[in-house]
C-alpha cells in the first residue's frame, strides 16, 4: 500500500518527481545501493512525498502531523551521504516552518509552534528542536532573562525558574548552544568592581565607542586597552552584567571576505599614510616572526587618491591595529594665522660747504698760467664745469644745493673750449626720512609650511659683449647683454607647530629687500635684510624676532695744504661734507591659533571689512574723473556669502 501511494504521487507529477522516484526505487530494490551517496533533487514536490523518500533512504520512521503541507524544491550539485542528506532534510523542514522531534526510533514532523512544547532534551543536531535546563551559579535567573531573551528568535521559549535559579530554553539546538556559551561568559563570580573582558574578534576601541554611545549619561565607565584588546568595566553589578551580555553578543568573528576593508579618511592624506602604515605592518610582522629581516608580511595597503581612501587587506588582528593607527592620525588639524610686522625708520642727513676757484692770466695765445682748487667728483667738481661748459656735448650742470660763481667768458686750451670760471661757492643740506611698514600674513595648517612673497622681479645686467658681423654693406655691430632677474620685495616662509596648550613653535624665514642707487655704482644696488630663526610664542602674543639700530656718521674735509690752515682765509681753500644715517629696523611675529570655524570666520570678516572700508574712503575722497559708482568696491560680506558664485558685482549703493 505504501509503495502504491508513493507511485501515484510520483506519477501525477512525473516531471518533478523523477529524481525522487529513482531514489525510492534504489531504496526498495537494492540494500547495497543505500550505502552509496545519493543525489537529492526535487522540483515543487509534495513535502509528505519528500518525507517518505527520505525515510526510505535513511531507514527512519516518520510520523507526520496532519498540518504538515506544502511543496518543496531541493537542488544538490553533488551526491550526499546519509548524514549529509538528513541534515539537508532538517534544513528543508526549517525553511517550511516545521521541525523534526526525535522520540526514540520515531521522528515526529510537526510545526515549529508545536515543536517548542514537545521538544526533547537529548537532541544534538543543530536544526533539531531541543529543550534544555540551563543552571546559573552567580547571577539571578530573573535578572538574566530580559538580557538573554532578545538573543533568541520569537518562536523560541525561554523562562526563568527562580526556586532553582535556572533557565528553561526550547529552541533549535544550535541556538541553545550559542545561548549556553554566552551564559558561561557572563555567569561569573563578582570579585571586584572593575572587570577585564578580553575580546577575541572585535576591536576594543570600536566596541568602547559603541558602548559609550549607548550610555550617554556615563552611568558606567568603559575603557579600552588596545595593547591586550580588552575592555575595562566599572559600575554596579546589574549594569556590568548587561554590558557583558552585549559584549558577548558583539564579539563575533567577521564573515568570510571581511578581512578587506575600505577606510575613508576625513582629514589625512591617503597617499601619505600608506608608507607609514606599511612600516607599522612590517615592524609587527618582524616582531611576530622573531627573526630580524624575516617578516611574514601578508597585508596589502593601497591608496585611492580620488576618494582619499585606504584599501587594506590584512588579518583581523593586524586590521584592528591599523584601524587604531588610522584613527589616531586622521584627526582635524588646527590652522594658524601668522602675522609679521616689519618696521623700518631711516633718517639720512647730509651737509656740504666749500669754495672752489680757478684763475688764468689769459690764454689767448695758448700760453699762460692756470691755478685753483678742485674738490669733489662729478657735477660737484669745478673742473667738470670748466672743461664741459653748458651747451657743449659733454656739458656738466652744477651739483645739487646752492651754487654761486662767476664766469669771465671762455678760452681755448689745446683745442678745447673751456670756461673762464673764477670761483664757485657750493652749499648743500639734505635730509631724507624713510618710514617703511610691511605686515605680511599667511594662514596655514598645523605643521605645514606656508610662504608669501610680495615684490618685483628686477633685471640686473650680468654681462655684455659685441659681435661684429660682415655683410655686403660692410661691418654690422650687434651688441648683446645678459640679464638675470631677481626678486625684490617681502618674503615670509613659516612652519608652525602647535604644542599641547597654547604655545606655537615657529620656524621662520624672513627676507626684506629693496633697491637703491649710489654714486659710482655701475648698476642698481639691492638692500637685503634676512632673518632665519625658530621661536616659541604663545597664542595671540607678539614677539620681536630681531632688529637693527645703526647710527652711521661720516665727516670729510678737503683742504689745500698750508693754505687751508690759515685762519679765516683758509676757508677759501677748504671743502667740508658730512653725512649721518640713523636706521631703526624691527621684525615682530604674532601667531593666532584658529581652532574652530567661528574664530576663522571672525578674522576673515574683519579683514574683508577693512578692505571695504578703505575702498569706501577712496570713494568719499575722490578727486579724479572716475565716477564714484565705477570705482571698485567689495560687496557687503553678508550679501556676498548669500550670492551665487558668479563673480563679484559692485552693489548699487549710490556711492555710499
Amino acid at each position: 500500500m505504501k509503495l502504491r501511494r508513493s507511485s501515484r504521487r510520483i506519477k501525477s507529477r512525473w516531471h518533478g518527481w523523477l529524481p525522487g522516484l529513482l531514489l525510492l526505487l534504489s531504496g526498495m530494490f537494492g540494500a547495497q545501493l543505500q550505502a552509496e551517496p545519493q543525489m537529492l533533487n526535487f522540483n515543487q514536490a509534495d513535502i509528505q512525498s519528500v518525507i517518505a523518500t527520505i525515510g526510505e533512504i535513511t531507514g527512519k520512521t516518520f510520523v507526520i502531523d496532519p498540518r504538515v503541507q506544502g511543496e518543496v524544491t531541493v537542488i544538490s550539485n553533488r551526491p550526499l551521504e546519509d548524514d549529509e542528506l538528513y541534515g539537508v532534510f532538517l534544513s528543508v523542514l526549517r525553511v517550511q516552518g516545521y521541525a523534526a522531534i526525535s522520540d526514540g526510533d520515531v521522528v515526529r514532523i510537526v510545526p515549529d509552534a508545536v515543536a517548542q512544547q514537545q521538544a526533547s532534551n537529548s537532541g544534538n543536531g543543530g536544526e533539531q528542536i531541543v529543550t534544555r535546563i540551563l543552571p546559573l551559579n552567580n547571577i539571578s535567573a530573573s535578572e538574566a532573562l530580559p538580557l538573554l531573551r532578545p538573543l533568541l528568535p520569537q518562536t523560541a521559549h525561554l523562562v526563568a525558574h527562580d526556586a532553582s535559579n535556572t533557565l528553561i530554553a526550547a529552541d533549535r539546538a544550535a541556538n541553545i548552544d550559542r545561548l549556553q556559551s554566552i551564559i558561561q561568559r557572563i555567569d561569573r563570580a563578582e570579585q571586584a568592581e572593575v572587570e577585564v573582558i578580553p575580546l577575541q574578534h572585535a576591536s576594543a576601541t570600536e566596541l568602547m565607542r559603541t558602548l559609550q554611545m549607548l550610555n550617554p549619561n556615563q552611568t558606567q565607565t568603559v575603557i579600552a586597552d588596545e595593547r591586550t584588546n580588552s575592555l575595562l568595566l566599572s559600575g554596579d553589578a546589574g549594569r556590568r552584567l548587561r554590558t557583558r551580555t552585549l559584549i558577548s553578543h558583539l564579539d563575533t568573528p567577521l564573515d568570510s571576505g571581511g578581512n578587506t576593508q575600505v577606510i575613508h579618511l576625513n582629514y589625512a592624506s591617503a597617499e601619505e599614510l600608506v608608507p607609514i602604515l606599511q612600516g607599522v605592518v612590517e615592524q609587527q610582522s618582524g616582531a611576530e616572526s622573531g627573526v630580524e629581516g624575516q617578516a611574514t608580511n601578508t597585508s596589502r595597503i593601497q591608496a585611492h587618491a580620488e576618494t582619499n581612501s585606504l584599501i587594506i587587506s590584512a588579518q583581523p588582528a593586524e586590521l584592528r591595529s591599523l584601524q587604531s593607527v588610522i584613527r589616531s592620525l586622521d584627526i582635524p588639524r588646527a590652522q594658524v594665522l601668522v602675522e609679521a610686522i616689519i618696521a623700518e625708520v631711516t633718517v639720512d642727513t647730509a651737509r656740504e660747504l666749500g669754495i672752489q676757484w680757478q684763475a688764468t692770466n689769459g690764454l689767448s695765445d695758448g700760453d699762460g698760467i692756470i691755478g685753483g682748487t678742485n674738490f669733489g667728483t662729478g657735477g660737484n667738481n669745478i673742473l667738470s664745469q670748466v672743461l664741459n661748459p653748458i651747451g657743449s656735448e659733454n656739458a656738466q650742470l652744477p651739483g645739487a644745493g646752492l651754487n654761486l660763481g662767476y664766469i669771465a667768458g671762455t678760452t681755448t686750451i689745446l683745442g678745447n673750449e673751456i670756461l673762464e670760471l673764477g670761483a664757485v661757492l657750493r652749499a648743500l643740506s639734505s635730509d631724507s626720512d624713510s618710514n617703511v611698514l610691511s605686515t605680511p600674513s599667511v594662514v596655514t595648517m598645523d605643521n605645514a609650511e606656508a610662504s608669501i612673497s610680495v615684490g618685483q622681479e628686477v633685471p640686473f645686467i650680468t654681462g655684455s659683449f659685441t659681435n661684429t658681423a660682415l655683410d655686403t654693406a660692410g661691418g654690422q655691430v650687434n651688441p648683446f647683454q645678459t640679464i638675470n632677474r631677481e626678486e625684490v620685495g617681502v618674503q615670509l616662509t613659516v612652519t608652525p607647530k602647535i604644542n599641547e596648550g597654547d604655545s606655537v613653535i615657529l620656524s621662520i624665514q624672513q627676507e626684506v629687500s629693496s633697491l637703491t642707487s649710489a654714486v659710482g655704482a655701475v648698476d642698481l644696488i639691492t638692500n637685503k635684510r634676512t632673518l632665519s630663526t625658530q621661536v616659541m610664542v604663545r597664542d595671540n602674543d607678539i614677539l620681536v624676532l630681531g632688529g637693527l639700530i645703526t647710527d652711521d656718521l661720516q665727516e670729510s674735509e678737503d683742504r689745500v695744504p698750508g693754505l687751508g690752515n690759515i685762519p679765516i682765509l683758509g676757508e677759501l681753500f677748504k671743502f667740508r661734507s658730512n653725512r649721518q644715517v640713523k636706521r631703526n629696523l624691527m621684525i615682530f611675529i604674532r601667531p593666532r591659533i584658529l581652532r574652530d570655524q567661528n574664530l576663522s570666520r571672525d578674522i576673515s570678516s574683519s579683514k574683508y571689512n577693512l578692505i571695504r572700508a578703505r575702498q569706501l574712503e577712496q570713494r568719499s575722497e575722490r578727486q579724479g574723473l572716475t565716477p564714484a559708482e565705477e570705482m571698485p568696491l567689495l560687496p557687503e560680506l553678508f550679501d556676498y556669502l548669500q550670492s551665487t558664485p558668479e563673480g563679484l558685482q559692485p552693489p548699487d549703493d549710490g556711492g555710499a
